[in-house]
């Protein structure tokens, strides 16, 4: 007995090729979360001088926004200064102002005399290098005299998101002094931007 095999012969149909796409459907929220986001606004409070040291703390504070948008970030400098209270927290002008520049995030810096608080709880320290004598051809006590030692100034630093009260980023940083300590302090800054550029990108 002979058996015959049927075939369904079914119609073909041929879809452009820039149709594929619309077809597939919508993308995943992998390939979704994969693109591009706009970088997050940056507002920078001037930096405040809690120790009895003259500084340029609109020098400072232009260095660490110029730092930060070499880094990638959109960053703009505030007419607000950071709080001198012992511990950094946003004030009124800097949340009124940051809210007017319509910035995602608040950094505010101020310096200190590491032996204003002795045995003072510390938040973690970012040192690079220790207590060294100074180099400065500049500086009138390191010639023949010899080396003069110098102590280190304390930078402290926090992110802050409108509308939190706590920091995102809370830390410090030891700076070492030169003749012109204004000058000595300004690659703290970019330690700083360098810091707070790592931790936005993390999230």
């Amino acid at each position: 007995m002979r058996h015959c095999l049927g075939f369904a012969f079914l119609p073909v149909i041929f879809v452009p090729l820039f149709l594929v796409p619309l077809l597939a459907g919508p993308a995943s929220a992998q390939e979704l979360s994969s693109q591009s986001k706009p970088g997050a606004k940056v507002c920078v409070a001037i930096v405040a001088n809690r120790t009895a040291k003259s500084l340029f703390e609109e020098r400072m504070t232009a260095r660490l926004t110029r730092s930060l948008v070499q880094n990638k970030l959109e960053a703009v400098t505030m007419d607000s200064a950071t709080t001198n209270d012992r511990e950094l927290h946003p004030t009124i002008e800097n949340s009124q102002e940051l809210k007017s520049r319509e910035c995602d995030y608040l950094v505010l810096t101020h310096v200190n005399d590491t032996k204003t608080y002795p045995g003072e709880i510390r938040s973690p320290e970012i040192s690079i290098g220790g207590k060294a004598p100074s180099v400065d051809a500049s500086d009138p006590m390191g010639g023949s005299s010899g080396p003069v030692y110098r102590d280190n100034l304390e930078v402290g630093f926090a992110l802050f998101r409108p509308g939190h009260l706590k920091a995102d980023l809370d830390t410090t940083l030891l700076a070492q002094p030169s003749a012109n300590v204004s000058d000595s302090l300004l690659p703290a800054m970019d330690r700083e931007a360098n810091r707070i550029s790592h931790e936005l990108k993390k999230k």
